[in-house]
């Protein structure tokens, strides 16, 4: 049995019916929502993760057939995979990983396989580089590669480089998504939690415009009278 059929059996055998039913629900996988199609296993994450210290060595080529496969679980298996060799990679393999990882976009294709790796790779490569690739990706027709341009500021904003994500939060202020929304608010939080007068001046500069969801998230850590005083704009 080769690598890739060995991890998704593995994988398999931990599934849980209960709990892929669930998945399906939460990860919206119904008709005319975000995951329409997605199918699930029942895994869960921590056991995702305990697999994943098993296979470090995994070869691209290997990382890109389950990238392939129809179940969420084991594309969730690949991603955090290829983030792990990316922090323990060195510069070259860093550059090839972030290449693999942009090239197979399509197939990062819910919010927690996003989540879970862009920060770590793109961002992770692009912290010493130039960032115009992110602004592409926030103009592109896939919902899921404009997350991973915002995503991806998370660790800039850990090396307190606020520009891109404040730029890019502009960029997609109009975004008819609500998945955009909340990974917006939610890097606008993350710099507010490190320099809050540059989030007031960000929410006092769009406040006419800024989407309803992208506000609750952005303002969570403020106190509550000046959560009210902006909900009340």
């Amino acid at each position: 049995m080769n690598d890739v059929a060995s991890i998704i059996e593995s994988l398999r055998s931990q599934g849980d019916p209960k709990s892929a039913q669930s998945s399906a629900r939460f990860f919206k996988s119904g008709p005319g929502e975000y995951g329409e199609g997605d199918k699930f296993i029942g895994v869960r994450v921590p056991a995702l993760r305990h697999a994943v210290k098993l296979h470090r060595a995994a070869t691209l080529d290997t990382i890109a057939q389950l990238l392939a496969s129809e179940w969420h679980e084991i594309r969730l298996f690949a991603v955090i995979l290829l983030s792990e060799q990316f922090k323990k990679a060195n510069t070259a393999d860093r550059e090839t990983i972030y290449h693999f990882y942009l090239s197979h976009s399509h197939r990062i294709n819910n919010w927690d396989l996003v989540d879970s790796s862009a920060h770590h790779i793109v961002g992770g490569y692009l912290a010493d580089k130039d960032r115009s690739i992110l602004y592409e990706l926030a103009d592109s027709t896939s919902l899921w590669e404009r997350r991973i341009a915002m995503m991806a500021t998370f660790t800039f904003i850990r090396l307190n480089q606020f520009d891109d994500t404040i730029a890019l939060a502009e960029k997609l202020l109009f975004d008819k998504e609500d998945l955009i929304h909340k990974v917006c608010g939610w890097m606008l939080r993350d710099v507010g939690n490190r320099d809050v007068a540059l989030l007031r001046s960000f929410l006092n500069t769009h406040i006419a415009d800024i989407p309803r969801t992208m506000l609750r998230y952005a303002i969570e850590k403020l106190d509550s009278e000046e959560r009210k005083h902006f909900l009340s704009l």
